[in-house]
């Protein structure tokens, strides 16, 4: 009897968390609709037949593109050119370059207070654990 008064509550446990497990939280396969139709998704299916986009992203104020003569490779597709003085960031390590946070790039370059030309791309969206300044990947520096 006692085996008995054990097994019933884990089974009811058991059945309630199964039916739970059932209801996924975010991602999963989406539970079909009654009617048949499709449910609505947050991101527009692109139309197979239209023309590729190649939108040329807009360069902020202060940025010049690269100049005969500048770095021995081409920059790739997107890139920008800064030049000017480096700050100092409020956190340790951070370095700024005209509002733009610089991430990557040869260190020793890239001090504050030195005059330098950096080329990369603007990251808006990019995480940083500075609190100031757009992200800006650097690929090239050296000092001007």
């Amino acid at each position: 009897m006692r085996t008995l008064r054990l097994a019933v509550p884990a089974l009811a446990v058991c059945v309630a968390l199964s039916a739970c497990g059932g209801q996924g939280v975010g991602g999963g396969t989406p539970t079909p609709t009654p009617t048949g139709a499709q449910p609505v998704t947050s991101q527009p299916t692109p139309d197979p037949t239209a023309p590729p986009t190649t939108g040329t992203p807009s360069a902020p104020s202060g940025v010049k593109t690269p100049k005969p003569g500048g770095p021995s490779t081409p920059p790739g597709v997107g890139a920008t050119t800064l030049s000017g003085t480096l700050q100092g960031g409020v956190e340790p390590g951070c370095v700024l370059l005209d509002g733009y946070l610089l991430l990557g790039g040869p260190r020793d370059v890239l001090t504050a207070g030195a005059r330098v030309e950096v080329t990369g791309r603007v990251e808006p969206g990019m995480m940083t654990t500075c609190q100031q300044g757009t992200p800006f990947v650097v690929t090239a520096a050296h000092r001007s």
